[in-house]
């Protein structure tokens, strides 16, 4: 399993999950298409389906796009959000396959949007899981409670997302307080501040 992250706008990031025996692979929350085709086409991948977190349109506004440039492109969003683009819903406990080698699991995860998914992707590889959090869950923080409760964050965030094991690499949708080309470079910028922090 291959993860490719895929800037996009002033502070997204778009992902592409490749299942590199057969080369298909799964577009998250692609909000420039033309930017996550273009990755897709550098490692010989050819995208299969759209995995949107929520419908807000840093996430979701380039699905209607993507049907265009992918004919039959299927694109996964919450049931209980209004997705745009989307052809095939998805609730808490949906599975869906990846090629021949990757498995994801949608996890409920509302606060910031009422229908919010979370995707936790594993490999038949035995490699480390990885979950794409969207807005829930940032490296620096959370996202905005805009359709929810405290509670329902503390059971996305402690809950759900704290349930998954340890090894679990996170890749959220955005880090808008760092202007970096990855969530790893986010984190490295992060680890910096607090370090040589005088407080």
């Amino acid at each position: 399993m291959k993860i490719i992250p895929v800037p996009c706008l002033e502070d997204n990031y778009a992902y592409l999950i490749v299942d590199e025996s057969t080369k298909k692979a799964a577009a998250v929350d692609p909000v420039e298409p033309e930017k996550v085709l273009k990755a897709a086409s550098e490692v010989g991948a050819s995208v299969d389906c759209v995995l949107t977190t929520h419908h807000h349109w840093d996430h979701a506004g380039g699905n209607e796009k993507m049907k265009l440039q992918v004919p039959g492109i299927k694109v996964f969003g919450g049931s209980l959000d209004n997705v745009k683009g989307c052809t095939d819903q998805v609730e808490n406990g949906t599975k869906l396959s990846l090629g021949k080698d990757i498995e994801i699991l949608c996890l409920h995860t509302p606060c910031h949007t009422k229908g919010h998914i979370s995707y936790y992707v594993t490999s038949k590889e035995g490699e480390a899981p990885a979950v794409f959090t969207g807005d829930t869950l940032f490296i620096a923080g959370c996202g905005r409670f805009f359709e929810g409760t405290a509670e329902q964050m503390y059971q996305s965030l402690i809950v759900t997302l704290g349930s998954l094991p340890k090894s679990t690499r996170v890749y959220c949708g955005h880090e808008a307080k760092f202007s970096a080309k990855s969530p790893v470079e986010a984190l490295r910028e992060v680890r910096k501040i607090k370090d040589n922090w005088k407080g």
